[in-house]
């Protein structure tokens, strides 16, 4: 008994840790830029990415998650921060600052790190991720696509789901599975960086610009 109360507790430990992990790496909202940024210019460069560069020409909006941290030990727990996006008659609007994590119960052992650029496809589904929380299975009528890094067969003439994951991660866990994650908004950095609070369609409709932001939006352009 004891020895399965450390078990639970080392697990438990763990999940915290996960969980606290993506707020410590990306704790400043510059940095998360920075990263996103980064992740981005690997669309045009990184073969693992295969031909997401034609996904996101078709995309409505984008959303980046830099570093996702996945680990668990019977429990299992996943989470990261990222920046939503959305296409404009003008270009791409200014980022908005979302948060993402789930937990799991499960025979699973070992910890996965990915990153991962979400390509919204539909009007649907960008309003859906807009309205509140959006929680990745819950959404009725939504279609969301997950591939692997490499997978080059994927090109947007025989993709037709709502929202496709293009993810390349590396760890014990085979895959990035996002069934039951849960994509909110981070309404205290929103707030800070645009400094005051905006409503999803304010800070989406590009009208309230930060300079921050102007090296993302224009390699996303260049795509």
């Amino acid at each position: 008994m004891k020895t399965l109360f450390s078990t639970l507790a080392a697990s438990v430990t763990l999940t915290a840790l996960v969980f606290a992990a993506p707020a410590a790496q990306a704790s400043d909202k510059s940095e998360l830029l920075h990263d996103a940024n980064a992740t981005i210019n690997n669309l045009k460069h990184d073969p693992a990415f295969g031909t997401a560069r034609t996904m996101l020409q078709n995309a409505r909006a984008v959303y980046i998650v830099p570093k996702l941290v996945k680990g668990g030990f019977i429990f299992g727990a996943e989470g990261g921060d990222g920046v939503l996006l959305r296409r404009t008659g003008h270009g791409w609007s200014e980022p908005k600052y979302y948060s993402m994590g789930s937990a799991s119960f499960g025979l699973q052992i070992g910890l996965q790190q990915a990153r991962f650029v979400m390509f919204i496809m539909t009007d649907r589904a960008l309003r859906a991720v807009e309205a509140s929380k959006f929680t990745f299975g819950g959404a009725a009528g939504l279609t969301v696509i997950s591939l692997g890094a490499g997978v080059q067969a994927a090109t947007s003439a025989n993709l037709t789901g709502d929202i496709i994951v293009w993810s390349a991660s590396k760890g014990a866990y085979g895959g990035l599975t996002l069934q039951g994650s849960v994509l909110a908004p981070k309404s205290d950095w929103n707030a800070k960086f645009y400094g005051r609070p905006l409503s999803a369609p304010e800070i989406l409709g590009t009208e309230n610009p930060n300079p921050l932001s102007r090296s993302l939006r224009r390699d996303l352009e260049t795509l």
